[in-house]
Parts: C-alpha cells; sequence; structure tokens
C-alpha cells in the first residue's frame, strides 16, 4: 500500500485507527470454547465488527507463534480477512544480519502479503535493508516505546543526542516517508515535539492508547503532521472491550468511540 492510498483511507473513514489483534485463548468471551479454532473466528469477527472505523490492523506474531504451525495458519487466515484497502501490520519485531533479514522480509511480505512489519533497528543498516528494497512495503522501525524499560536503553546520550533521537534520524536517511514508519509510546507525548522535529513527514505507529494509559488528543496535537501521520493502537481495549455473546458490539463501540475522537483531526488534515 502507498502512502497516498494510506492517507486517501484515512480521509474516507474519517479514521487513523490501527486495531491490535492480540488474542488469548484464556481471554476468549465466556461462551466461546477455548480452542485454536474459536481463535480464528473471533479473530474474523473483532475484523468483522471494527473494519468500518479502522484503517489498520497491526497483528501481533507472538500471539499466534505461541500455539506452533496451527497458530501460523489462524495468523494468514486472520490476515487475509482484512478487506485489501486496509493497512495490515505484522508485529513480529524482526532484526538480524542481512541474509536472514531477507527471508523475514520475503515470510511477511511475499507470502503472508503484510503490508508493514515492525523491526528493531539494532542491528544496523544492513539488516534492516532488506526490508526496505520490496515495493509499497513498510518497514516501522522500533524508536520510543512505552514500556517501563525504554528508559534502560533509549533515553542513552552521548554528546547531547539520546539513543532514540540517533535511531529516527539515521534510519530515516537509509528509506523515506513512503516506505519508513517509526514506532512512538503514546505516554511519551513530551517527545513527539522533538520527534517531529528529525522525522516531520514519516508515519508514526503509536501504541499505548487507552489500556497503557496514553492520551488520543496529546497524541493528536503533537503529532499530526500534513498528511496526518498518526496511526493509533489499540489492542485490548477494543478486542477485550466485551467478554459475552456481545463481545462483537462492545468491540464495534469501542472502535467507533476511537473514530469520533479523531474525526475532528482528520477533518482538520483532509479539508485542505
Amino acid at each position: 500500500m502507498t502512502k497516498q492510498e494510506l492517507f486517501n483511507e484515512i480521509c474516507a473513514k474519517k479514521s487513523f485507527l490501527c486495531t491490535g489483534i492480540d488474542p488469548e485463548i484464556n481471554k476468549l468471551p465466556m461462551h466461546l470454547p477455548k480452542t485454536i479454532d474459536a481463535l480464528l473466528e473471533f479473530n474474523k469477527q473483532i475484523i468483522r465488527h471494527t473494519r468500518k472505523y479502522s484503517v489498520a490492523y497491526k497483528f501481533n506474531t507472538a500471539f499466534f507463534e505461541q500455539y506452533g504451525s496451527k497458530g501460523w495458519e489462524v495468523l494468514e487466515e486472520s490476515a487475509k480477512f482484512v478487506p485489501d484497502n486496509v493497512f495490515t501490520i505484522a508485529d513480529a519485531k524482526r532484526g538480524d544480519i542481512g541474509n536472514t533479514s531477507s527471508m523475514y522480509a520475503k515470510a511477511f511480505f511475499e507470502t503472508m502479503n503484510f503490508d508493514a512489519i515492525t523491526v528493531s533497528p539494532y542491528m544496523g543498516e544492513d539488516s534492516l535493508r532488506p526490508f526496505l528494497e520490496f515495493k509499497d512495503k513498510w518497514v516501522i522501525v522500533l524508536a520510543l516505546t512505552s514500556n517501563p524499560g525504554a528508559k534502560d536503553f533509549q533515553y542513552f546520550e552521548h554528546n547531547g543526542v539520546r539513543l532514540f533521537e540517533k535511531v529516527l534520524d539515521s534510519v530515516s536517511k537509509w528509506g523515506n516517508e513512503n516506505n519508513l514508519m517509526f514506532v512512538t509510546g503514546a505516554t511519551k507525548t513530551e517527545e513527539f515535539e522533538q520527534i517531529r522535529k528529525i522525522v516531520p513527514d514519516n508515519f508514526l505507529l503509536v501504541p499505548g492508547v487507552g489500556a497503557q494509559g496514553g492520551s488520543l488528543n496529546q497524541v493528536a496535537q503533537k503529532g499530526i503532521n500534513s498528511q496526518l501521520g498518526l496511526l493509533v493502537n489499540s489492542s485490548r481495549g477494543i478486542i477485550y472491550a466485551g467478554n459475552g455473546e456481545d463481545y462483537t458490539e462492545k468491540a464495534e463501540k469501542a472502535a467507533q468511540f476511537l473514530q469520533n475522537q479523531m474525526e475532528p483531526w482528520v477533518d482538520a488534515v483532509c479539508s485542505y
């Protein structure tokens, strides 16, 4: 998917919502059997009832890998259920030496046909380069995350430059605004002004709104650029909004609630 196609979808749905698909068998609604087949049906129902408000879906691969080969089948079938005009992200956090990254890229971009993959930049440019060689595919690079451990390395400072700033500056030169996004946590909005100075035109994938305490309005106020430039992810707050037979209705309402908050921000950008 191209940047323009993604922007068009944002304007059409008046939303920059990314719904995270992080399913666990033991958290399925009470009336569903706790089986891998039920997990697939759960994913399909969540997608069916939230796709009106979602411009992207982020599949955390760990939640499928834990079940072995059957889990991979569920991941592939779930991703195929997403409409073609909706952006799909493999949240796999890969990153390895060049030939290994090439295999990861083929797995997620060719075999499973995801639009994007999350990666760790720790091993440097040659570990990201194979992903960047795919046309109309996206590399989403970990930059500043919401977890408590982010402070262990990401804020390390050398000559007045913090590590996450170095990552943003260096990686942005390896690709461009049409194939690079950056993960920036919703609980770190105090850093968004500086982040936008370094990467003014790139999309940011922003987890941490909702269950982790991030503020959607603060994210939008500080992170939006001329083409919106944000995908705000909510996982647990949507897929586990309900635990009964009405779980699909609750998920839909949770997605709609976020979309309603996003609509004024989208209108302000898309009206130009």
